[in-house]
């Protein structure tokens, strides 16, 4: 895969961390989930209509495997899209900083090289009689601070489950981008992302919902807790276990495990869950 990524901010930079640190198993949904601008090079058939009319347009030719170039932005819950103006003239001038940095770190390797793991090599402009010039800074950048998610809670709802009787259930959850690109044409499409829910012992599905990150990822997330409730509510059930893949999904879930008092567990391997899974994507992408 030949191409310069451009992760935006310091969200951007510590997201590119934590992806190379999840390993191969996270990669393609976190990947996504970066913001981050990509030029990359493709095959032909790879370019969609609108690449291939605006080269055309252009008047310039390529030819060859891995070697039309495709330009697209990449936003958190949406599908990768065609650049808009800001986000193009930006990555004009990543690109033009990018080539002075690698001709210069060809020659002299310690270019990159800084004092700790937070310090970066920065390329900073400013005006000098109407023009921009680019001189090299070492800066820090200090991870983000966590982002906030505001947990909608219906606390009648949650009365109302726990009145019913705890059953010896064990319940698999998960939550996951699924691979579908939805939208009007015209229009950036988004990704859905799946909450599911699988008994351990029959593999039986006992509630899926298909979410958005709209507004915003943490929203999403935030409204997982009340999605899990109704979806025991409507199988009727408080289950003895659940178990969960993810942190994320074990953070949001505690103060539901304290309060309907199920044993709340993390597991790499969540078998019937993968299967049903599996089922889903093969029916529907």
């Amino acid at each position: 895969y030949y191409a310069i990524a451009v992760y935006m901010g310091p969200e951007g930079l510590y997201g590119f961390w934590d992806l190379k640190a999840a390993g191969p198993s996270e990669s393609h949904e976190r990947a996504l989930e970066i913001p981050q601008l990509q030029a990359s090079f493709e095959n032909r058939n790879e370019l969609e209509k609108k690449d291939h009319e605006i080269i055309k347009r252009l008047g310039i030719k390529f030819r060859g495997r891995h070697a039309w170039p495709m330009f697209r932005g990449y936003r958190p819950g949406f599908f990768p899209w065609f650049l808009e103006a800001n986000e193009a003239r930006l990555i004009m001038y990543v690109l033009e900083q990018t080539l002075d940095v690698a001709l210069r770190y060809r020659e002299d390797e310690s270019l990159l090289e800084t004092s700790d793991e937070k310090s970066y090599l920065v390329r900073v402009p400013h005006k000098e009689d109407d023009i921009l010039v680019w001189e090299d800074r070492i800066m820090r950048v200090l991870p983000p601070e966590s982002p906030r998610i505001p947990i909608a809670m219906n606390t009648k709802e949650i009365k109302l489950l726990k009145r019913l009787p705890q059953s010896r259930h064990t319940i698999e959850i998960d939550f996951f981008m699924f691979p579908a690109k939805i939208g009007e044409e015209g229009t950036r499409p988004f990704y859905p992302y799946m909450l599911l829910l699988v008994d351990a012992q029959s593999c039986v599905i006992l509630g899926n919902e298909s979410m958005i990150a709209d507004p915003s990822l943490e929203a999403m997330w935030g409204s997982i807790p009340m999605n899990v409730v109704h979806q025991l509510s409507k199988a009727g059930i408080v289950p003895r276990k659940i178990k969960v893949r993810s942190e994320l999904l074990l953070q949001l879930l505690q103060p539901l495990a304290e309060e309907l008092r199920f044993n709340l567990k993390r597991s790499r391997t969540l078998p019937s869950l993968d299967s049903a899974k599996e089922f889903l994507l093969q029916r529907f992408t």
